[in-house]
Formats: structure tokens, C-alpha cells, sequence
């Protein structure tokens, strides 16, 4: 039996106003129904991204100011740090670049769900047949959404990772766990 109320349980204020639902390219879409029988992909949060690009700036600013110091101490050959500078110009740009194609994190469609990305989610593919109940919980101080399959085993996805409300994910997910177990929503 899964958990109908986890749209509720997700949103404890996180959303205010319209609550957008994202259609099969994962684009916001005010007051649109949730259609389980199509696809709905979820991407990276850009926030994410920007802590990401962050993190990354700063590592190959002090990988070169390292490599600097290095040339200067050591008498290495400057191009040592033209290399240097280059790699890390080029690890920049492309952790930029990933930005503009933010890669999708959890798809789900009519036969089950796939996550991607995310290291400790546990089981990163499964059929709804094989999806016992939704949960939403807090790990760490993370609001998440835990698909717990019959085998025991299950998949955990922080909502803060998606670009997406957690409220309409959480809406979207339990429309197609509904449909893939074969209940109907009465109209």
C-alpha cells in the first residue's frame, strides 16, 4: 500500500502560490493536470549547479595559485602554469557548459522510474509493480521522498536536487505509482 497523502507530506511550506506540475521535458506549467501516462523527466536544480560551478572555480583557482608557487620556487618552465591555467579555464567552462544542459536526475514514466546522479539513492531503477509504498522523511536535514520496494530494499531522492516543487513531484510520483498499480483517481 503506498502513502496518498505525500504530496502533503513533502510540501510543509516549501511552496507557496500555484503549485506548478512539469510536463514530459520537465518545464513548470501552472495548474496543469498530472498525466501519468506521459513521461516527466525532473533535472538538476540550477542552485545546485551554481554550488557545483562554485566549487569548481574555486578548486582550479587554488590548483593554480599552487602551481604558481611551484613555477616561482622551483624555477619550473612557465608552461607548467600555462597548462595549468588552460585545464583549469577549461574544467570551468565545462562545468558551465553542463548548466545549459542540466542533466535529468529521476525520470518516471508508466512502466516505473530511473535516478541518475545521485550516489547513495539505492536502487536506481524499479517497476511500480515493484514499488511497495511512497514515504516522505527527513534525512540529514533534507526533505526526501523514499520509494520503498518489496524486496526491502529502496530509493531515496532529496527534493532539493530536483528543479521541480516538491509538493508536484511528489504529486506526479504517487499519479503514476497509483496508475502503475492499477488504481483510478475518481473524477
Amino acid at each position: 500500500m503506498h502513502s496518498g497523502g505525500i504530496a502533503n507530506q513533502c510540501s510543509r511550506g516549501a511552496h507557496r502560490g500555484p503549485t506548478p506540475a512539469y510536463d514530459a521535458v520537465g518545464e513548470v506549467g501552472f495548474n496543469r493536470p498530472v498525466h501519468p501516462e506521459q513521461p516527466t523527466t525532473y533535472r538538476l536544480a540550477p542552485a545546485l549547479h551554481l554550488q557545483t560551478l562554485g566549487s569548481v572555480l574555486a578548486g582550479a583557482g587554488i590548483l593554480v595559485l599552487v602551481v604558481g608557487l611551484a613555477v616561482v620556487l622551483f624555477d619550473l618552465p612557465s608552461v607548467v602554469l600555462t597548462v595549468t591555467v588552460v585545464l583549469a579555464v577549461g574544467a570551468v567552462a565545462g562545468t558551465g557548459l553542463l548548466g545549459l544542459r542540466r542533466p535529468s536526475v529521476v525520470t518516471i514514466d508508466e512502466r516505473g522510474y530511473r535516478v541518475r546522479l545521485l550516489r547513495k539513492a539505492g536502487v536506481k531503477q524499479a517497476a511500480w509493480r515493484d514499488v511497495e509504498d511512497v514515504v516522505a522523511t527527513t534525512l540529514s536535514g533534507h526533505d526526501c521522498v523514499v520509494l520503498r520496494l518489496r524486496d526491502g530494499r529502496s530509493t531515496t531522492i532529496p527534493v532539493r536536487v530536483l528543479d521541480a516543487a516538491p509538493d508536484a513531484f511528489a504529486r506526479d510520483l504517487s499519479a503514476h505509482l497509483d496508475r502503475g498499480h492499477g488504481y483510478r483517481r475518481l473524477r
